[in-house]
């Protein structure tokens, strides 16, 4: 599936949590932001925004490492469906402890 990814520069603090959870997708550029690497190695430009082809195992560590960002700055939209996911808090136990919930359809 086609799938876009961006990092919100400005809301992006250089944890690296997403670098973590997928090295693959995700590096810290010199100004200590996350940038979205393209994953076929072909274009080298660093970015914050890019339209990958992913698994689905791909696609689901991809929005692991978006919940796992502490500031919300990841985003991804589907081809597919156009949803927008966004990172929910979610608490130690699996519950949601905010108002902003990922949804999605197949």
């Amino acid at each position: 599936m086609k799938l876009r990814i961006r990092v919100d520069e400005d809301l992006c603090i250089g944890a690296a949590s997403c670098v973590t959870v997928a090295p693959e997708t995700f590096m810290l550029n010199d100004e200590n932001k996350a940038i979205v690497l393209d994953r076929t190695g072909a274009d080298a430009t660093q970015t914050y925004e890019r339209w990958c082809e992913v698994s689905d195992d791909e696609y689901q560590t991809i929005l692991l490492a978006a919940q796992s960002c502490p500031t919300l700055a990841i985003f991804s939209t589907t081809s597919r469906a156009n949803n927008c996911f966004r990172r929910c808090k979610v608490s130690l136990r699996g519950g949601s402890t905010g108002t902003d919930e990922a949804t999605a359809s197949g």
